[in-house]
């Protein structure tokens, strides 16, 4: 995995990354992906885009058993990427922070063998079935990396905040096997009751629905006969058949439809989107992104900030960046922002980097400044030191500065920060700040430091220098012996039957052992499917006239199974046929 101590991870994301205790993983979690890796091996490799498939062969996942996360961080640096384990779902802001950064987030959790056709948590056959082997395609990571990019800079609002908690809960609740039906329905109900809440699209609502009918669920290609490329299809044993039925609608590719579909993620999709080419998304994405805050700016995308009452980064013309909590935004009679106050722990920047004495010890009540020209149209930021001095504006000098908008900053010059010989910051003593009748900032506060510019080219979530910005303090780690378990009988029933088929030796005692497996089955465990199968597959490589095979397929093809059970169990057998 990649080192936690790298330059390479930011400090915000450093909080997200857990450890992969591999020995916690029981033999039937391992079952569990090399059901569903066989099946993808079979199965998708003519209805998956062949990046995906060679990505398959060529990532080093194995089938036999879960990857090591360290394993799939080595294949994955041949293309300059990374992967590291996270704790199950994840704030998007993080996720997509990750993806931007070239790193695959990937959950270390696996799905029960009950959700083994899909589950909506994250989970190693998701991350790691789903998405890594694609991510070898040089066009296609190109892709994913600028969508990451994207979405690590929208911004939200706090009530989608409501919604992440809440569908957190659903899929911890919908993974516990202590869970009852009744405590599944009702972290259902508090999803819906969160999302009820949420008026309108934020930027990030826009971008999470690109992701998911793209990255998760996208379809490529011709709209009549399409390639699936979606991790979440890729990762769904049930979906990934099911989705290129007449049934489910094939739209082509747009932003605007995207954007304009919601989906749930614990149903299958009723429609799903083709495009033709990874570079068509590229693209799309592309021009999408400037409708979005951090490339348009201006009081609108300010307002989005104020909305999300979450830490923002605001860029003035001047170069210089404000990452705080916005509060305040002043507006003249045209609706235009004149002036900006932050709430809480702020801090100053320039060119992503923090400024000397201007981090949250400074500014930790928050920092207030004009926006916008001087009479006469002055843009301060184009002012040499000379047309500064010209105007009143010297150090230790009394200055009075009139707006155009009406805001008046009147005070003792103490410095002038520069970039390039142009003023970004003017910090002032015994200052008195007005707009019409308001006092926005009186001497006795202390120093007025200043923000210099015109305008707002950008606004973005999250921090300009997120390594000064941010505190954090890494999670004591707990010790592999303390998350190891003894397994029960049946869980040691699986790794008995794991042992035979990896063992270099076939001979009499395997094959009584595997007669004791099925034995136990038949009295204690009429219901396991997946190790019946698993039965059958040792019983046809080494003696398939065994008349144990016989009653293993009756059963299998008989009782009365579960739909979403009955549908694995005829893939399975079909493998059990056919390969």
């Amino acid at each position: 995995m990649i080192d936690k101590d790298t330059k390479k991870i930011p400090v915000q994301l450093k909080q997200f990354i857990s450890k992969q205790y591999y020995d916690s993983y029981s033999p039937i979690d391992h079952a569990v992906w090399r059901f569903v890796m066989k099946q993808n091996h079979y199965f998708l490799k003519g209805i998956a885009h062949p990046y995906y498939v060679n990505g398959l062969k060529d990532s080093g996942i194995k089938t036999e058993s879960i990857p090591k996360v360290d394993d799939m961080n080595t294949s994955l640096a041949k293309v300059g990427w990374g992967a590291v384990t996270i704790d199950g779902l994840i704030p998007g802001s993080a996720f997509y922070g990750f993806l931007a950064n070239g790193i695959l987030p990937i959950a270390t959790e696996i799905r029960k063998i009950e959700n083994i056709a899909y589950t909506p948590a994250p989970d190693m056959i998701h991350e790691a079935a789903g998405h890594a082997p694609i991510l070898l395609d040089e066009s296609y990571r190109a892709f994913v990396q600028k969508i990451g990019e994207m979405g690590s800079k929208a911004i939200s609002s706090k009530e989608k905040l409501g919604v992440f908690k809440a569908v957190r809960h659903l899929t911890i609740v919908a993974e516990d096997p202590h869970s009852t039906e009744e405590q599944v329905k009702e972290a259902e109900r508090l999803v819906a009751v969160a999302r009820a809440k949420v008026k309108g699209l934020s930027e990030a609502d826009q971008v999470s629905r690109l992701f998911w009918w793209t990255v998760e669920y996208g379809l490529i290609g011709e709209l009549s006969d399409p390639k699936i490329y979606g991790a979440g299809l890729l990762s769904s044993v049930g979906e990934s058949q099911s989705c290129l039925a007449d049934d489910v609608r094939k739209i082509p590719f747009t932003v605007e439809e995207c954007v304009r579909t919601p989906y749930d993620v614990t149903k299958p999709q009723p429609q799903l989107f083709v495009c033709k080419t990874f570079d068509e998304l590229v693209s799309a994405i592309d021009q999408f992104a400037a409708t979005m805050a951090f490339r348009k700016g201006g009081t609108e995308s300010l307002e989005k900030a104020l909305q999300s009452d979450s830490v923002a980064t605001i860029s003035f013309s001047s170069g210089l960046q404000v990452t705080g909590t916005v509060a305040t935004i002043l507006k003249d009679d045209d609706g235009e922002a004149v002036y900006l106050r932050t709430k809480g722990p702020t801090a100053l920047s320039f060119e992503n980097k923090q400024l000397t004495g201007h981090g949250i010890e400074t500014h930790r009540k928050g920092f207030g400044t004009p926006i916008g020209r001087l009479e006469a149209g002055i843009a301060l930021e184009d002012c040499t030191e000379d047309q500064l001095r010209d105007l009143g504006i010297s150090k230790g000098k009394a200055a009075l500065l009139h707006f155009e908008s009406g805001v008046m900053v009147e005070g003792t010059v103490t410095s002038i920060l520069s970039s390039a010989a142009k003023p970004i910051l003017i910090s002032f003593k015994d200052c008195t700040v007005t707009y019409k009748d308001q006092v926005l900032f009186e001497p006795d506060w202390g120093t007025f430091d200043m923000a210099v510019g015109a305008g707002i080219p950008s606004v973005f979530a999250g921090a300009a220098d997120p390594d000064a910005y941010y505190q954090f303090e890494p999670a004591e780690e707990i010790e592999e012996s303390a998350v190891q378990r003894s397994w029960n009988e049946l869980e040691k029933l699986y790794e008995e039957v794991r042992n035979i088929r990896e063992g270099s030796n076939w001979n009499e005692q395997s094959l009584s052992q595997v007669d004791r497996t099925f034995a136990v089955l038949e009295d204690k465990y009429q219901r396991e499917w997946l190790l019946r199968l698993e039965l059958l597959e040792i019983y046809q490589k080494h003696n398939p006239s065994h008349p144990s095979i016989t009653q293993l397929v009756e059963k299998l093809e008989n009782m009365d199974w579960d739909p979403s059970v009955q549908q694995m169990i005829q893939r399975g057998l079909t493998l059990f046929y056919y390969s």
